[in-house]
């Protein structure tokens, strides 16, 4: 890929892709100048994704073993040199939740991958089944720090601090704000208030949405299609953009796609754009 102008990659939950050109995903893709675009819960076929975004992009796409479920995706303006599936033990079904490409972007190799963390359920299997995910993705994450150039972008399904969720006191005991969620954040990042703290703590990772706003509540990502969650901004931030600090340090730009409107959304997530002068 050129280096003329910064490399904008742009993170984004679907909510289903095919639902979401129906409500006008497409005309926002059209104005927003992407490079590289990652998407989860695709809920299609390759070939549906590839009829909706058209020619001009290539397309990776690793779906969910359950039909309509989940399902990853990274679509770029130039081909990636390689792509991986794998995490972690082939005894847990990763299928559609975790998708890596290796992009040249001016002679240096960028990976980036785009993530689904299961959504889980307190004291059920799917949150047995969602530390089981999260255990696999900090053995990978702990593997591609070592990388220069990483993010790992997508629907983390965790908000890390009380910064990143609106109503956080009525959430401390559900699933996406647990403690014991929390902390594989605080192994990826750091602690809140520990020395380096999104500065190279932990596994060195840097999370690019705290890094741009500091220590204030949001910016939010999602907001429930029930009641007023969307008109009162009662969000969560559980979608990221996670990179390692030479990518963090490229970042020149950072914003959250917020609808204007309520039916102006074309999914529950507000898509995260970061752009890196590389």
């Amino acid at each position: 890929m050129p280096s003329a102008s910064p490399l904008r990659i742009v993170s984004a939950n679907v909510n289903g892709v095919r639902a979401a050109f129906r409500r006008g995903m497409g005309d926002w893709l059209a104005a927003a100048d992407v490079d590289v675009l990652a998407l989860q819960e695709v809920r299609a076929s390759t070939d549906d994704l590839a009829e909706l975004l058209g020619d001009e992009w290539s397309i990776l796409h690793d779906p969910a073993t359950a039909k309509g479920r989940a399902g990853v995706a990274i679509a770029s303006r130039e081909r990636a040199h390689i792509h991986r599936v794998e995490l972690g033990a082939d005894v847990h079904d990763t299928a559609g939740r975790w998708l890596e490409a290796d992009y040249e972007v001016a002679g240096r190799i960028v990976t980036v991958v785009s993530c689904y963390v299961p959504s889980g359920e307190a004291e059920t299997p799917k949150q047995v089944e969602k530390y089981h995910f999260l255990d696999a993705m900090s053995e990978r994450m702990a593997e591609l720090a070592s990388h220069e150039l990483a993010v790992v972008v997508g629907d983390l399904n965790v908000g890390h601090r009380t910064l990143d969720i609106k109503n956080w006191k009525g959430n401390v005991k559900n699933a996406g704000f647990l403690p014991e969620e929390r902390a594989y954040f605080d192994r990826f990042l750091g602690a809140e208030g520990e020395e380096g703290y999104n500065a190279g703590a932990g596994l060195g990772w840097i999370d690019l949405g705290r890094r741009h706003a500091g220590e204030v509540p949001g910016p939010y990502t999602w907001w429930s299609y029930r009641g007023k969650a969307f008109d009162n901004d009662t969000g969560w931030r559980i979608d990221y953009q996670l990179a390692t600090p030479a990518l963090a340090e490229a970042m020149v730009a950072y914003s959250v796609g917020r609808a204007a409107a309520y039916d102006e959304r074309w999914s529950d997530h507000a898509p995260v754009i970061v752009d890196y002068a590389i």
